[in-house]
């Protein structure tokens, strides 16, 4: 099964947070409303300087998603 880089994910007990789960590694949840990550797994063969860079790009891209996504559900 091929599985897409990205979700959209919300929870009625969270009813003002928008999550995206990101599929791919590092995998990892961003939460939209504060844009606090929290890691599903360690990315160990990252130092801590080319994790930061990979995060912002992939932060960015979650926020691409989620417009996207919104933009497609409006249509």
């Amino acid at each position: 099964m091929e599985l897409p880089k990205f979700l959209l994910g919300d929870n009625t007990d969270f009813p003002d947070d928008i999550f995206i789960i990101h599929l791919d590694y590092p995998r990892f949840i961003i939460n939209l409303k504060d844009d606090e990550v929290e890691f599903l797994e360690e990315a160990e063969d990252l130092d801590e300087a080319e994790l930061n860079a990979e995060m912002e790009s992939l932060i960015e891209q979650a926020n691409d998603f989620y417009d996207r996504e919104v933009a497609r559900y409006e249509d």
